[in-house]
């Protein structure tokens, strides 16, 4: 099954409590209503821990920020409010796997790295920016956790070097192709980008990234074979952050799940075969052999006497050498179904 991250990121704009609900969400039951079967729910959520000496220079973070979606009246007051400390993080953990769920760290500096004194995540993500950040990526890797990386800013060369650093240590690695666009025009998504990594990095876990709007290339990634989805989640996309507008909110969340889980269900296998389910419905609306006029005992039926009706439980056209040249052994009236009993 697909393995789906809900990347909270810092759509929780600074609560804790904000990040619990989106776990709640992420958490309920997925039910498909039409035939009353419960499906899995994602199986992670992500947050994101910056180090914010070790984020922008002095003059960046200094500058003015004045827009409708900020938290502060300069970036680094605004970065600042956004940011949950390693208790925090902890204490969400800690709540994510009670519920079930597994829980991921994107970690965007060395410094941050000191919230792994209080949990181990089950994974670590590389967020597409850090992929040249090969320092970041030794330390990290040095960990031995699982990593993801994404590939939203990077060229092959830039993710094989990421690569090398990485196996230095283990190869525990999984690559989302991604597009660093938010939201991501659909003409720039190149899902094909998923095969290439398919094919030419096969000995990892392939899987997508996804910043568009709605749940339709997902679920296409999905069709590909992406192993893993990452979707950035909140619980109001009118809520204020640059994030909440480009994710799910709740019933895109259910939505997106449910579609994913019955796409999973509906891959089956490489051949052609009649599934079960399909054989009350092929008797009665396939077509067998019948009469087309009345035809008396003792008749030989000629093809001028036949033609094709429902249902589709006697001869089909293929065996009418079976019907053909055959006597009847008793009267069958016009528009009935000819069957091998009634045949001498």
């Amino acid at each position: 099954m697909t393995y789906i991250i809900g990347e909270i990121g810092q759509n929780h704009n600074g609560s804790v409590d904000v990040a619990k609900l989106l776990i709640d969400v992420v958490s309920r039951p997925i039910y498909d209503k039409l035939f009353n079967q419960e499906l899995k729910i994602m199986d992670a959520v992500k947050l994101t821990k910056r180090d914010l000496s070790q984020e922008l220079s002095a003059s960046q973070m200094s500058r003015p920020y004045d827009t409708p979606n900020s938290f502060g009246k300069t970036y680094g007051e605004h970065r600042e409010f956004l940011e949950l400390n390693d208790e925090q993080h902890f204490e969400l953990y800690k709540y994510a796997k009670n519920k079930g769920l597994d829980f991921i760290e994107t970690l965007c500096a060395v410094g941050c790295m000191s919230l792994l004194k209080l949990f181990t995540p089950d994974k670590l993500k590389v967020a597409s920016r850090d992929l040249t950040n090969l320092p970041l990526l030794a330390a990290l890797a040095e960990t031995k956790i699982p990593i993801i990386i994404s590939t939203g800013m990077a060229g092959e060369n830039e993710l094989n070097l990421a690569l090398d650093t990485i196996n230095r240590y283990h190869s525990n690695i999984s690559i989302l192709h991604c597009v660093s666009e938010y939201p991501t025009k659909y003409e720039n998504v190149n899902l094909k980008t998923i095969s290439y990594l398919q094919k030419h990095y096969s000995q990892y876990t392939i899987g997508y990234s996804d910043h568009t709007i709605g749940i339709a290339t997902p679920l296409a990634a999905v069709a590909m074979g992406a192993e893993i989805i990452e979707k950035h989640i909140t619980l109001d996309r009118q809520m204020k952050g640059t994030d909440q507008a480009g994710s799910l909110a709740i019933d895109g969340i259910y939505r997106m799940m449910r579609d994913i889980r019955n796409l999973e269900l509906s891959i089956g296998k490489e051949e052609i075969f009649i599934e079960d389910s399909v054989r009350a419905a092929r008797e009665k609306l396939e077509r067998s052999i019948a009469t087309n006029r009345m035809l008396i005992k003792g008749h030989i039926i000629t093809e001028e006497d036949i033609h094709m009706l429902s249902p589709g439980d006697g001869f089909k056209w293929s065996q009418k050498d079976a019907v053909i040249g055959k006597e009847l052994n008793n009267d069958l009236p016009q528009d009935e179904i000819i069957y091998s009993n009634f045949l001498k």
